[in-house]
């Protein structure tokens, strides 16, 4: 396919004063995410565009972690950053309550990429709160509070967001909402289930599922939030007929489902929005980053018309002062002519299936530390291990300090190369923006397959 995509190269040119300034205010200054304070030293960047950004010494990565798998059209897009440009030169921000036409627009189009029954869009700050906010609708929607979630999850740092998440950020801030429920996703390559084949997996993921229903009470469940790709926490594609059975099971038993599409929505694998992919439509979605590729704040939850008719005569319980911040809305309208345009759904499906694919199943054939790959589109995860034959990962479960090394080691060596690697535990994640040229895809995808000789040493 002809590759028109790529962004003009840049120089990236050292400017060792500059960087010195921004480190100090960095360290003085800025309380950092998930860190312990003293034992960070985050990197100065000094500019971006396209798939690559660089530091202030002049060295330059290829994004394959599209920052937080949130910048899908790449640094500096031209026709996103003009959006911004001309919606503040023309009305910069306007209240909620009122209506705006940029807000209006996007949410349109989102409904109309959505499927059949889903007419209204509530908009967000982001992902945690468009998770914060599907789930108070369905819990004022059915009158019950429970709501289950994988462990093997992620949905954000706000107070039901963070117990929905299954992942270890969530032990330090419990407890906050009590009635959260977690319970085993599939996971074919570890399965929880002994299961033979990813058919196998998918029938008694939810058997459990459906006894965890039982057990717990379906009359005080109101939600099931599940990643229709779980995200950081290994991009598990769900093994033919699941999401199907979640349906059935939801239907069954009066249950919401909603589909956090926060990371993978889209174009992401490919798709609008990744549940696409299969036979099975959820009541709400949860979306953000991908939206406008995060250059302004923005999520949102995507409403069937049967929840939102609830709400007609029933006023909802929630608002935000920024939502549907015109300053968002309007890279998100730029996002969706962009998509056309240049056909990105279209071009992620053929760089998946043609090029990534292919390039990682050589690598799992070729490096002993590879366990498995899987993925779709642009989204791929490598699970390194130290023994093929036992599976056991490279590094344990939530590894820290000198457990870590293997994967530390492995992530320099990509960054020594020139790439910027998306690593969680035991895994590289493959993400870069949709936008990456063919040949920038396979130099970094070259740059791994030389790092993984490193992780090769730890593995027998």
């Amino acid at each position: 396919m002809t590759d028109t995509l790529a962004a003009p190269a840049s120089t990236a040119v050292p400017d060792p004063e500059a960087e010195a300034r921004v480190r100090a205010d960095d360290r003085g200054h800025v309380f950092h995410s998930w860190s312990a304070q003293a034992l960070i030293d985050p990197l100065p960047i000094a500019g971006g565009e396209g798939a690559t950004f660089w530091d202030y010494a002049g060295n330059r990565y290829l994004d394959f972690s599209s920052q937080l798998v949130n910048l899908n059209l790449g640094h500096q897009h031209p026709d996103l950053v003009r959006a911004i440009q001309e919606q503040a030169g023309r009305l910069a921000t306007i209240q909620p309550a009122l209506a705006n036409d940029v807000r209006g627009e996007l949410a349109r189009r989102i409904t109309e990429v959505a499927p059949d029954g889903f007419t209204k869009v509530f908009f967000t700050n982001g992902g945690a709160d468009a998770v914060e906010n599907a789930v108070r609708m369905a819990r004022v929607v059915t009158g019950k509070r429970k709501v289950l979630s994988m462990y093997r999850s992620y949905h954000g740092n706000t107070s039901t967001a963070i117990t929905l998440t299954g992942d270890p950020r969530r032990w330090a801030n419990e407890p906050a909402d009590g009635s959260v429920v977690h319970f085993f996703g599939p996971y074919p390559y570890r399965s929880a289930f002994h299961s033979g084949s990813p058919e196998e997996e998918a029938q008694r993921a939810l058997e459990h599922l459906e006894q965890t229903i039982v057990l717990e009470g379906a009359s005080t469940i109101g939600a099931i939030l599940i990643e229709s790709i779980v995200g950081t926490n290994g991009v598990l594609i769900p093994p033919p007929g699941y999401l199907e059975g979640v349906r059935q099971l939801c239907d069954k038993y009066g249950i919401l489902w909603i589909a956090d599409e926060v990371m993978v929505g889209f174009g992401r694998v490919g798709e609008w929005f990744a549940f696409q992919a299969w036979d099975a439509v959820p009541d709400l979605i949860t979306f953000a980053k991908g939206v406008n590729s995060g250059y302004v704040p923005l999520g949102g939850v995507v409403i069937t018309e049967r929840v939102a008719a609830h709400f007609d005569t029933v006023v909802f319980p929630g608002g935000l002062t920024y939502s549907g911040h015109p300053l968002a809305c309007a890279p998100g309208v730029a996002t969706f002519e962009v998509f056309e345009r240049d056909g990105i759904l279209e071009r992620v499906r053929d760089l998946g299936t043609r090029v990534v694919a292919p390039r990682l199943q050589a690598m799992a054939e070729r490096h002993p530390s590879v366990g498995e790959v899987r993925g779709m589109g642009l989204f791929w995860a490598i699970e390194l291990v130290r023994s093929r034959e036992t599976r056991e990962p490279l590094v344990p479960y939530n590894a820290s300090g000198s457990d870590a090394a293997p994967m530390g080691a492995f992530a320099a060596a990509c960054r020594k190369g020139g790439v910027w690697p998306f690593v969680h535990f035991n895994r590289t994640h493959v993400a870069p923006p949709l936008i990456i040229s063919e040949d920038d895809l396979v130099r970094g995808l070259d740059v791994i397959d030389r790092a993984l000789d490193v992780a090769d040493g730890y593995s027998a």
